[in-house]
Formats: structure tokens, sequence, C-alpha cells
């Protein structure tokens, strides 16, 4: 359990540097012609700087536009253009933390009142602040437990 917390605060610190990154609009065109053309480099002369031809440069620059492009391609020509490509994941949610909070609360959710239903039609109804308190604490406890049902 602490391995695992230790992991995820060692990575929740790297996935942090990116959040900001989520709000950058990629150009129209794709990374690589945008700075191509930024930098005044001709299709041609990616195209040698990467060993191909022309038309698989422009190819390359097609592939990204359209998402189809590899990360060894996007790497490649990063490299081309003496740049580095920065890869990283970025939680809906914010952070891994909030991502884990929601998916058990979720759980938690379908759990407590799954039971609360059986209770119903035994004529032993919860109150609505018994059941979010149950759910507050099924949450906690499938956040410490971290189940792989979870990710169901």
């Amino acid at each position: 359990m602490a391995k695992r917390n230790l992991e995820l605060q060692h990575l929740s610190a790297k996935i942090s540097a990116f959040s900001n990154l989520q709000k950058v609009a990629i150009p129209p065109t794709g990374w690589i012609k945008a700075i191509r053309t930024a930098l005044g480099m001709s299709l041609r002369q990616l195209g040698n700087k990467l060993s191909i031809t022309k038309q698989s440069a422009q190819d390359i620059e097609k592939r990204e536009k359209d998402g189809s492009i590899t990360l060894r391609s996007l790497r490649e020509a990063a490299t081309a253009l003496d740049m580095q490509l920065v890869y990283g994941f970025v939680p809906n949610d914010g952070t891994l933390d909030a991502l884990i909070e929601n998916k058990a609360r979720e759980l938690a959710s379908q759990i407590v009142l799954r039971t609360s239903n059986s209770m119903k039609l035994e004529d032993q109804e919860n109150t609505r602040r018994r059941i979010d308190q149950a759910i507050i604490e099924k949450t906690l406890s499938l956040k410490n437990e971290m189940p792989k049902i979870l990710w169901d």
C-alpha cells in the first residue's frame, strides 16, 4: 500500500508538469508543418534531414494532421527540426488523486445504493443522510484499498 502511494505521488508530480499544456491548441496544420514553415524550411529540406523524399515528408505532415502518425515518426521529425518530442498524459479530472476519488465515489454509490434498495424492499429503509455518510465511508475505503474493480 505504501509503495503504491509513493508511486502515485511520483507519477502525480510528473503529470502535474503537463497540466498547463492541455490548454495549448494544436496548430490546424499540425506541429511539424507549423514549425517547418515558421522556420522557413522546405519540404525537401525536411525530407533530406529525415533521409526521405519530399513526398514522404509531406505524408508525415498529413499523418500528423489526421492523427495517424506514430510516436516514432513524431520523435524523428522533432529531431530533424532540432527539437524534442514531449509526450504525456493529463487526467481529465485534473489529478490522479481526483481521478481515483471520482472512480471510488462512483463505485461506492453503486454499492451503497444497491444495498439501500435491498433494505428498502425489506422495509428497513435508511435516511438520505445515512446513505450519504455510507457513500463517503465506502469511497474512503475504496480509495485506500484501490481494488481492481475500481476500473471496471
